[in-house]
């Protein structure tokens, strides 16, 4: 005859209430204050400011290097006048159809990459050959294919767009687990389908950074050719106020230019990119 299982008595142990203790100690101010993401970097640029003001003042010489009040001067009068303005206007508009035409080049061929072994080999031929040919020296094939005028400047952002965001969409469409990729195939994805609400979703950290990569490589190829060809439109941007008053020897304008170009960039990681991973990728909880 089998003994009966044995079972364990159950018990529940009172703990005593906790009186008179803080259930949550506030920080101290200082604390609070330093936590402050913003009040930090503005204190680095603040010292940054600092630092290029004392440089000024002792090498005493504006020609070579003004200071921040006579670049503020040069920087406000052009915004007041509607010079900078328009450079500004004209720079990020060709700017964002580069950008906007490599992304979705970059995520159609990521796309065919991990639906097919072709597009695979393809991608991981063409990134082999392209990427490391910078954007700038194709600008003499781009003058004599679409002649100047803005469809010179967007060809060469697309090639400086593309790939990065290319390669960093195919590297977070490998790192999917398998698990999410066996739970869309038995759910019938296939496709576009699959890209859209797998892997897109689940990769969506690297696609986030290969677009931020991207950004910089089309921001700083975009200067540069503006140095070169930027006013073949008749118009001009950014790079071309900062070569045209670099000839007339303003050197504050050309600072302005620089200053205006930097401002730019930040605002475009600290406001665009920051809210997008915000409400994505850090609210999902897939990045700290």
């Amino acid at each position: 005859m089998s003994q009966p299982p044995y079972i364990r008595p159950e018990f529940e142990r009172e703990l005593p209430p906790l009186r008179n203790v803080a259930v949550e100690t506030p920080l101290p101010w200082s604390q609070r204050i330093w936590n402050l993401a913003w009040l930090r970097k503005s204190l680095i640029v603040l010292l940054v400011l600092a630092l290029w003001e004392v440089a000024s003042r002792v090498q005493q010489n504006d020609l070579m290097l003004p200071g921040v009040l006579q670049t503020w001067h040069a920087f406000s009068e052009d915004m007041q006048n509607g010079e900078l303005p328009e450079k500004i206007v004209n720079s990020l508009s060709i700017l964002l159809k580069g950008y906007l035409i490599g992304s979705v080049l970059a995520l159609v061929a990521s796309a065919l990459a991990v639906t097919t072994q072709f597009g695979r080999d393809l991608l991981s031929t063409l990134t082999a050959m392209l990427n490391p040919l910078p954007a700038i020296a194709l600008l003499p094939l781009a003058l004599l294919w679409f002649g100047l005028g803005n469809a010179s400047l967007i060809f060469v952002l697309v090639h400086s767009v593309m790939w990065p965001i290319a390669l960093n969409t195919w590297s977070g469409f490998s790192g999917v687990p398998e698990t999410l990729r066996m739970a869309g195939r038995n759910y019938g994805l296939s496709g576009p389908r699959y890209v859209v609400t797998i892997l897109i979703p689940a990769s969506l950290p690297a696609i986030l950074s290969g677009l931020k990569i991207g950004w910089a490589f089309a921001w700083r190829t975009l200067i540069a050719a503006e140095l070169v060809f930027g006013a073949s439109s008749g118009e001009g941007g950014l790079g071309w106020y900062i070569f045209q008053n670099r000839n007339e020897l303003f050197t504050d304008r050309v600072f302005a230019g620089l200053v205006t170009v930097i401002a730019i960039g930040l605002l475009v990681e600290g406001v665009v990119f920051s809210s997008l991973e915000r409400v994505t990728i850090k609210r999902w909880g897939m990045q700290r």
